[in-house]
């Protein structure tokens, strides 16, 4: 089992940056890629980004594309997500998770197996 522990959200004007953090403990020898999702007031979950365990392969929804930026450090076992350029549009809860799925699988939150509790992000116009 992996615990995630998210933090670094908050309320921020539109055109900002905020960079979210997320640390793994417990069970992380074994490598996992690390995404990151989020859940706006009435809406569902969407993915958001993932990166591979090395960190060479990632992968973005279009809406997000040129405007954030994942990585991780594996020797801090801490994953993060660069946000710049804010929109009202991004405002949601934001959540990182672990997955050992395909690549495939890597946009679904049934391929993720471990969550964290989610850290608030608001994006004012």
């Amino acid at each position: 089992q992996v615990q995630l522990v998210e933090s670094g959200g908050g309320l921020v004007q539109a055109g900002d940056s905020l960079r979210l953090s997320c640390a793994a403990s417990g069970r992380t020898f074994a490598p996992f890629a690390m995404g990151w999702f989020r859940q706006a007031p009435g809406k569902e979950r969407e993915f958001v980004a993932v990166i591979s365990w090395s960190g060479s392969y990632t992968l973005y929804t279009d809406s997000v594309k040129g405007r954030f930026t994942i990585s991780r450090d594996n020797a801090k076992n801490t994953v993060y997500l660069q946000m710049n350029n804010l929109k009202s549009e991004d405002t949601a809860v934001y959540y990182c998770a672990t997955t050992r799925a395909s690549t495939t699988g890597w946009s679904r939150g049934t391929s993720y197996d471990n969550w964290g509790q989610g850290t608030q992000v608001t994006v004012s116009s």
